[in-house]
């Protein structure tokens, strides 16, 4: 399995820029344009968030005052890079810059730097959104979506071994812990079927993503070497040789894959429907289970944050908090973006009644409340959060590439992790 250039970088790109042509619209409320004097804002992305665009179009509609500049950067890695340079520069930053929720751990150091989130009548985040932007209980970037988590799922592959494939049974058999997620694929395969999953790095995340400090505790000191974490990893990769199709996430033979047959389950954010059905539109058996093994679990996330250092502070902020409002962050799922963090976007008709013809009438709305609402713990990801992220998938690409033993691999990404931190 070759290790693609950033993985970060296509995950990001995948939740901001997921591949469906529906133009946002329908979009109403009050806009909030920050006063009635005409005011330029920048706004920085990443990859080409046509949707955000898209809204920011209608925003600018509503507000003749305010005329909007977006710039996007070709991917998050650059836009990480760019944000990161500017901010010791001290100067160069937009009026509001997007960030990525694995970039809070290196972020949250310079909390000052943004403007506070104030109460701004849309109500509240749930807390895997809310909790990483959160220093001594000051919020200091606008939530616009999360990626909670369930499984997908081929019924026809399903079918031709013989085991349940209605989305009741499936959720059912694999909704309880991960042993009984690992124990129905056994079984799957011992009749008959090909692989259970795409990806052992994918279940790796999963599982560690359940977890309140896999790498790193409050203070930011490395914990990666710790029992949970060594289990995950050894025994995901030792059931890798029967239950993975080994395949690297997002590479041309993972996006063959949905459509090839190449493995029956696959763990699921709310952003992945486009990916999977972009890669296999001709295939009518893909599903959801309403479920992840051992409970909630979320991928992914993005944030607005207004910079200290913008000379249009009010109005920008005026324009994050419309963005992130639970009706435009309906919209944005609606067009194939992150699903709504705001919490009363939950229980709104307006999310909860969205079904998904592709996924066999799926009631994905009510699905991915069911999902966010089921995230219990939230990872923190401290400042070496994607360095050790990035030592953990080359120690399993390794291992799965026959380079080197599950021991002699976990042993090296606990040395790069500790390093990382030097």
């Amino acid at each position: 399995m070759s290790r693609r250039p950033t993985r970060r970088r296509v995950i990001t790109t995948a939740i901001a820029t997921s591949a469906v042509a529906v133009l946002v619209a329908g979009c109403s409320g009050d806009t909030g344009g920050g006063g009635d004097e005409d005011v330029t804002i920048k706004v920085s992305l990443f990859g080409a968030a046509a949707e955000i665009k898209d809204l920011i179009a209608q925003y600018e509609d509503e507000n003749p005052n305010v005329t909007v500049e977006v710039s996007a950067a070709a991917n998050s890695e650059d836009a990480r890079t760019g944000l990161l340079t500017k901010m010791a520069a001290g100067s160069g930053l937009a009026d509001i810059e997007m960030l990525e929720v694995s970039w809070i751990g290196e972020l949250r150091q310079y909390a000052d730097k943004f403007v506070p989130v104030a109460d701004d009548g849309y109500g509240g985040w749930v807390p895997a959104q809310a909790e990483p932007v959160t220093v001594d209980g000051t919020q200091f970037a606008y939530g616009i979506g999360l990626g909670p988590t369930a499984i997908c799922y081929r019924s026809d592959l399903l079918d031709a071994a013989g085991v349940p494939s209605d989305p009741e049974a499936v959720t059912a058999e694999v909704g309880g812990s991960w042993d009984e997620y690992f124990a129905a694929g056994e079984a799957y395969v011992d009749a008959g079927g090909g692989p259970w999953y795409d990806s052992s790095y994918m279940i790796y995340l999963a599982q560690v993503e359940q977890l309140e400090f896999p790498y790193e505790d409050e203070d930011g000191n490395v914990v990666v070497d710790n029992p949970e974490v060594e289990r995950i990893f050894k025994d995901t990769l030792a059931l890798a040789p029967k239950l993975s199709a080994n395949l690297s996430p997002f590479s041309e033979d993972w996006n063959a894959g949905f459509g090839s047959g190449a493995f029956a389950t696959v763990t699921c954010p709310s952003w992945l429907l486009t990916t999977i059905e972009g890669n296999s539109p001709d295939v009518t058996t893909w599903n959801i289970a309403n479920a992840l093994p051992g409970g909630g679990g979320n991928l992914g996330g993005s944030y607005l944050a207004v910079p200290t250092a913008s000379q249009h502070q009010e109005q920008a902020a005026a324009l994050a908090s419309w963005l992130s409002a639970p009706e435009q962050q309906v919209a944005l799922f609606k067009a194939g973006s992150a699903f709504p963090s705001r919490e009363e976007a939950l229980t709104d008709p307006a999310l909860t009644d969205i079904t998904s013809e592709y996924f066999n009438d799926a009631p994905v709305g009510e699905i991915f409340a069911d999902r966010s609402t089921a995230i219990t713990t939230v990872t923190f990801k401290g400042p070496h959060f994607i360095a050790i992220d990035t030592a953990a998938w080359n120690a399993i690409s390794r291992v799965e590439a026959g380079q080197q033993s599950i021991d002699d691999a976990w042993d090296q990404f606990v040395q790069e992790s500790e390093a990382a931190a030097e």
